[in-house]
């Protein structure tokens, strides 16, 4: 089991999703990555003033590095479609600042904005990992609750495609559950895998309302892979300090939950030997259904069954 670190230089960024990125580092089943990310934005600086944030990194192809700046992608050997790549989060630390906002016509309620019209609010954070505290210029303080807001893998469509989505095999997932401690399992589509991580959250709540959580660089991410045949499910799943948790996806914020809860209805009948029925049955009592987030297009809902929940 070998350590290696990817850092955020040229050769190691993208902003897209495709599977013909060629690989930047390859490894072996059991290592682990060390990542170190840029924020979302693709910025290196803090700016002096809260604001939208504007790309710093150069250079930077606005066709191809359009979406959020990640680091990858990761070629793991033996990785072939229709497995599972588990991916452990040992270690999160987030750079030292960040940012997030709200305003405008986002989300409206019908026919009416959620903010007010008119400029947008900016949040200029520091993030203290030392305390777990983030401040930001009003002397608001949050708790800090850091993970990496995108896990994944390209498809095996051909082409280029958005970060901003996420799909079913891991992307822009923003689920606040995925911390340190969690082990994420994402079906890989292509040879390799080709994973690629960044989007570091140094704090959100379920939904990610404003469409932004703190978003901040990330100066290790400290992931481990492994190889999975025999999932009991193909579709995002976890282990979490939360609980088990399965990911559903899908424009339509029931179908997203009917995805999420189909998948912990397989998990629950496989792990307790029982029926589809007996364990719907035993979901309604003890699965919480949660919005990961309504942001991105694609809706996404995760079911959580808590840890010690049968015996």
């Amino acid at each position: 089991m070998t350590l290696h670190r990817l850092e955020p230089v040229r050769q190691n960024l993208h902003g897209h999703w495709s599977k013909d990125l060629a690989p930047v580092l390859t490894i072996d089943p059991g290592d682990a990555v060390d990542f170190v990310t840029l924020d979302a934005a693709w910025s290196v600086n803090m700016p002096a003033a809260p604001g939208p944030p504007v790309v710093q990194f150069e250079p930077w192809d606005p066709e191809l590095d359009g979406g959020h700046a990640l680091t990858g992608p990761v070629y793991v050997r033996g990785a072939q479609p229709g497995m599972m790549l588990g991916i452990a989060v040992e270690e999160i630390v987030t750079a030292d600042w960040g940012w997030n906002s709200g305003g405008g016509d986002w989300l409206k309620e019908d026919g009416q904005p959620l903010g007010d019209l008119g400029e947008m609010h900016w949040n200029l954070w520091q993030l203290d990992m030392a305390r777990l505290v983030a401040r930001n210029q009003s002397g608001v303080h949050v708790p800090m609750r850091p993970f990496p807001g995108v896990m994944g893998m390209p498809s095996a469509k051909p082409g280029i495609h958005s970060t901003r989505p996420p799909r079913v095999n891991g992307g822009n997932i923003d689920c606040k559950e995925l911390v340190v401690g969690s082990t994420l399992y994402l079906p890989v589509a292509v040879e390799g895998g080709l994973f690629s991580t960044g989007d570091g959250h140094a704090c959100q709540g379920d939904g990610e309302v404003s469409s932004t959580a703190i978003e901040c660089g990330m100066e290790r991410a400290l992931l481990r892979f492994t190889l999975h045949e025999n999932s009991p499910i193909n579709t995002p799943w976890a282990e979490t300090p939360a609980g088990t948790m399965t990911l559903g996806y899908h424009r339509d914020l029931q179908q997203a939950a009917n995805a999420a809860l189909g998948a912990m209805v397989t998990l629950m009948a496989s792990r307790l030997a029982v029926s589809r029925n007996e364990a719907l049955a035993l979901a309604s009592l003890t699965v919480d259904l949660r919005v990961t987030q309504i942001v991105n297009y694609v809706r996404g809902v995760h079911a959580l069954l808590p840890p010690g929940t049968f015996w």
